[in-house]
C-alpha cells in the first residue's frame, strides 16, 4: 500500500507522470546525494527529507505499486480530493467489508449450530424409539420388499404365459390381483417404472422414496460468499479505444482488473465476480467497481457520441471550405458549410463509440471562429465599412 502522508512522489522527485525508470532513477541518485543526512548536519529535516525521498522512489520503481498510486491519484483527482482523502476512504471501506463480513459469517455458524442441533434431536429420537422396542423398517427392508415384489411378480408372469400356452384347460392359474393391489403407489412406480403423469426413471424413483424413508429431503446449505467490496476507477478515452486493462487497488492492499471497452459509461457499476474478500468457510466474494470517464482534451463525450472542436477562419466561416478535424481513430475529412457562425455543429456519422446497439454514435463537430495572430489592415478597413456604412 502506498503510505498515506507521503506526497506526491512525482513532485518529491522532480519528474513528469510518464518519466521512464532510468529518469526516475537518475533523479533519485541525484537527490539522495544532496539530502543525505551526513551532508547536511546542521538541517533537523534532513533525515525527514531524505526518508521521503526513499518512499517515493519505492513508490515510483516497482511498477505495480507505480499503477496503484496513479490509479488513487487519477480517482481523487475525479472525485476533486486529495490522494490522501482517496485513501482513507478506501481504508473505511475495508473496514465496513470486513465488518459485514463477519456479521455474515457469523450468521453462517449460527446456521450450521441449528442444523446440528436438529440432527442431534432426531438422532435421540431414533434411539429412543429403538430403545422403546419400536420395529421400523429399515431403508434396506423397504427396498428388499420392493425388489422382493418386482420379481415375484414378474415371476408370476412367466408362468401364466406359459401355461396359457399349454393345452391344460383343466388347470388355470390363479390371478395374483391381490398382490398387484398391496403395491403401494410408489413401489408400482418402482416395479413398472411408469405412472399416469409419464414415465420415470426406476433410479429417480428410487432415491426419491429413499429420501422420503430417511428424511434426506432437506440439502446441506452451500456456504454464504463474502460481502461485496466496492471501489472505484477512472477510465480514460483512450484506455476505452485501446481495450485496456485498467488496474483496481482494492482496500486490502490487493489489485482487481477489467477491461476497458467502449461499451462502458460514467457512473457505471461493474460487478467483477469471485475477485473480492476471501475469508474462512466463506466464498470469495465480488468487487462492485464505479466507473469515472475521464475528461480528454480533445474531446467529451455525450452518450454514445464524441464531441470535438474545431477553430476556423473568418473567411472560411463565410466562405465555407473542405477541411480535416482530429476524429478518434485519426483525421476525419469535413466540410464547414458557407456562412457558418461561431457554435454551428457539424455531425460526422459513425465516427463516435458503438452504442451497443450494433451501430456507432457520430462525431460531432463545434465551429469555433477564429481571428488572425496578427491584425490585418484589409480585414479591419472592411469590418469598419460594414459597421460605419463607409465604401472605400
Amino acid at each position: 500500500m502506498v503510505a498515506g502522508k507521503m506526497r506526491d512522489p512525482y513532485q518529491v522527485l522532480g519528474v513528469k507522470k510518464d518519466a521512464g525508470a532510468d529518469e526516475i532513477k537518475a533523479a533519485w541518485r541525484n537527490l539522495a546525494k544532496t539530502a543525505h543526512p551526513d551532508h547536511n548536519m546542521g538541517d533537523p529535516t534532513a533525515t525527514e527529507r531524505f526518508a521521503e525521498i526513499g518512499r517515493a522512489y519505492e513508490t515510483l520503481k516497482d511498477p505495480e505499486k507505480r499503477s496503484r498510486y496513479d490509479q488513487i491519484a487519477t480517482l481523487a483527482k475525479a472525485k476533486g480530493q486529495t490522494t490522501e482523502q482517496t485513501i482513507m476512504q478506501q481504508r473505511q471501506a475495508a473496514r465496513e467489508a470486513a465488518e459485514r463480513a463477519k456479521v455474515a459469517r457469523a450468521n453462517a455458524e449460527k446456521v450450521m449450530e441449528e442444523l446440528a442441533r436438529a440432527n442431534a434431536r432426531k438422532a435421540a429420537a431414533s434411539a429412543a424409539s429403538q430403545q422403546a422396542g419400536a420395529q421400523k423398517e429399515t431403508p434396506e427392508d423397504v427396498v428388499e420388499r420392493i425388489f422382493g415384489v418386482k420379481a415375484g411378480r414378474a415371476q408370476q408372469q412367466e408362468q401364466a404365459s406359459a401355461e396359457a400356452a399349454a393345452p391344460q384347460p383343466e388347470k388355470q392359474p390363479e390371478t395374483t390381483a391381490s398382490a398387484a393391489e398391496d403395491i403401494q403407489p410408489e413401489e408400482e412406480l418402482l416395479a413398472t417404472g411408469t405412472a399416469s403423469g409419464g414415465s420415470r426413471s426406476a433410479f429417480g424413483i428410487l432415491g426419491s422414496l429413499m429420501r422420503r424413508i430417511t428424511g434426506s429431503n432437506v440439502q446441506d446449505k452451500p456456504p454464504e460468499k463474502t460481502p461485496e467490496v466496492a471501489a472505484e476507477a477512472t477510465v480514460t478515452l483512450e484506455d476505452m479505444l485501446k481495450s485496456r486493462w485498467i488496474i483496481v487497488p482494492l482496500p486490502d492492499g490487493r489489485e482487481a482488473r477489467f477491461q476497458a471497452t467502449t461499451d462502458i459509461s460514467n457512473g457505471q457499476v461493474l460487478h467483477l465476480k469471485n475477485q473480492g474478500l476471501k475469508l474462512q468457510g466463506m466464498l470469495r466474494g465480488d468487487v462492485a467497481i464505479t466507473v469515472h470517464m475521464s475528461t480528454d482534451g480533445r474531446f467529451t463525450l455525450d452518450g454514445s457520441h464524441v464531441r470535438t472542436i474545431l477553430p476556423v477562419t473568418i473567411e472560411n466561416a463565410v466562405l465555407g471550405c473542405e477541411t480535416t478535424v482530429e476524429g478518434l481513430n485519426g483525421p476525419v475529412k469535413l466540410t464547414v458549410p458557407p456562412w457558418s457562425g461561431s457554435d454551428h455543429i457539424v455531425r460526422v456519422p459513425g465516427e463516435g463509440l458503438p452504442d451497443g446497439n450494433g451501430a456507432k454514435g457520430d462525431l460531432i463537430v463545434e465551429l469555433r471562429l477564429m481571428l488572425w495572430e496578427k491584425p490585418d489592415d484589409k480585414v479591419t478597413d472592411l469590418m469598419r465599412s460594414m459597421r460605419e456604412g463607409l465604401f472605400l
